[in-house]
């Protein structure tokens, strides 16, 4: 079996998790490949792999399944380097909240036997992809989590007309306008007052970030549909962001996203139980009284 690390660097915490997993995968005979500041990383904490190096999305080796050891945040990397090689992801939570990736750091060792044996799922996640003539992206131009549209560094709102497969939709003054994807629905649209939505459903969320009229709520739209926009500002300029990459680009620039052609796999282990992973890191519905 091939499997791919992708990790950013190794805390002190979790160097001896980390350790106890390398040590298991060699034992197991897998072929190891390593993107190049993890094994740097490795190397820091007095720790050996023997693995084949990539540095690059370009570099990145044809494999079985990847492993993305660190948060949530490495895990959205992770999808960047996969892109449309369907190559299913693990994420191992050596991080903070891990809402993504799932599986904890000291439950690794049982999850690599689940995965030489094949004991597991493997679900779709679906992406948001922008329209990229400029390659403002450098040619990564869809997302897990989100499309956001945001002011910089004014106190003035922007403006952003907004059109649904021609027709127009709604002008939002707000801070931002966000996209999510379903699996973005529990990240930066939730903070918004966005509705956490099952990942397999088939559905953007459009949030305004602090909207100047406080009846624009949430719209819940098919992911099917053609959505672009126009935005004013004052500043003459505006923030585009996939998945915390940001770009500044010119006022009246006209953007338009939909539905990425590809799908992130995402593996879910055995015992995997979503509502559970609402209620344990997002405390959904905790209640003193029950």
């Amino acid at each position: 079996m091939k499997i791919a690390l992708h990790g950013r660097p190794i805390t002190e915490e979790a160097a001896p998790y980390i350790s106890s997993m390398l040590s298991h995968l060699a034992t197991k005979g897998v072929e190891l490949y390593i993107n190049q500041s993890f094994k740097v990383s490795i190397g820091k904490r007095h720790l050996h792999a023997d693995a084949q190096v990539y540095s690059s999305r370009e570099e990145f080796p044809s494999v079985d399944l990847v492993l993305s050891i660190g948060g949530d945040g490495t895990l959205l990397e992770t999808s960047t380097f996969v892109g449309a090689k369907s190559i299913p992801i693990l994420g191992v939570n050596t991080g903070r909240l891990g809402f993504l990736a799932t599986t904890a750091r000291n439950e690794i060792v049982g999850a690599i036997d689940q995965l030489i044996s094949g004991d597991f799922q493997v679900k779709d996640r679906s992406l948001i992809q922008v329209d990229d003539p400029n390659n403002y992206f450098n040619g990564v131009n869809f997302g897990l989590n989100e499309f956001a549209i945001l002011k910089r560094d004014t106190s003035s709102m922007i403006v952003v007309h907004t059109h649904m497969n021609n027709e127009f939709l709604n002008s939002y003054w707000a801070d931002g306008l966000l996209i999510s994807t379903p699996t973005g629905s529990t990240g930066y649209s939730l903070s918004c007052g966005g509705p956490l939505v099952m990942p397999q459903a088939k559905n953007f969320i459009i949030a305004p970030v602090c909207p100047h009229n406080l009846n624009v709520r949430p719209l819940i739209l098919p992911d099917d549909c053609e959505l672009s926009f126009e935005v004013e500002s004052r500043s003459n300029n505006f923030l585009i962001s996939l998945d915390s990459r940001s770009v500044k680009v010119p006022a009246g620039t006209k953007l338009t996203v939909r539905k990425a052609p590809f799908y992130v796999k995402i593996i879910e282990l055995r015992n995997y139980n979503y509502f559970q992973t609402l209620r344990n890191k997002l405390n959904w519905g905790l209640d003193l009284r029950n």
